[in-house]
């Protein structure tokens, strides 16, 4: 077996400390605290509802929330990691071909107003992929299907067209 001395290498001073527990709340280690830690009137349950009169802050409820930060603590599949990599660089690549695609467009406008509104709708244009991936990725966290079929949408909607057409991609 091994030696007291081995086994001080495998920890650090104070990991039995039951303030250091996740979970419940409870400590683990089954002695006086974790008993004092059961019947502790102090500390409210966590399902309970609130006083009549009040309202609730945040989360509908305390389980709705842990269950959101399971969801969004879940690992994800190889195929959607893999996916989300190969879209990421469509977007990057989209992005890319906005701004090459752009800088060939004369603005054909003469007033301040709308040369300002042109060119703004130009960079507009070349944010948007990088805006559609961020928003899907954000917008998505717990759904992950979702996150494909619209992280495919994006790919249809946002080409960019002016690169393609200048290309010689379409006669």
């Amino acid at each position: 077996m091994n030696s007291p001395r081995e086994d001080d290498a495998m920890g650090w001073a104070g990991d039995d400390d039951p303030t250091l527990e996740t979970g419940t709340g409870t400590a683990s280690s089954g002695g006086a605290d974790s008993a004092d830690a059961e019947h502790d009137s102090d500390a409210p349950p966590a399902t309970a509802t609130p006083p009549e009169g009040w309202t609730v802050a945040g989360p509908a409820s305390a389980v709705q929330a842990h269950e959101a930060a399971e969801a969004a603590a879940a690992p994800v599949s190889s195929f959607a990691l893999i996916s989300l990599g190969v879209f990421c660089g469509v977007y990057l690549l989209y992005t890319i071909g906005w701004f090459i695609g752009i800088s060939r467009i004369d603005n054909p406008l003469s007033d301040a107003v709308g040369a300002f509104m042109f060119s703004l709708g130009l960079w507009l244009a070349v944010a948007a992929p990088a805006a559609w991936f961020g928003a899907t990725f954000w917008l998505t966290r717990t759904r992950p299907r979702a996150r494909l079929g619209l992280l495919l949408l994006g790919v249809v909607l946002l080409a960019p067209l002016p690169f393609i057409i200048n290309a010689g991609g379409i006669s």
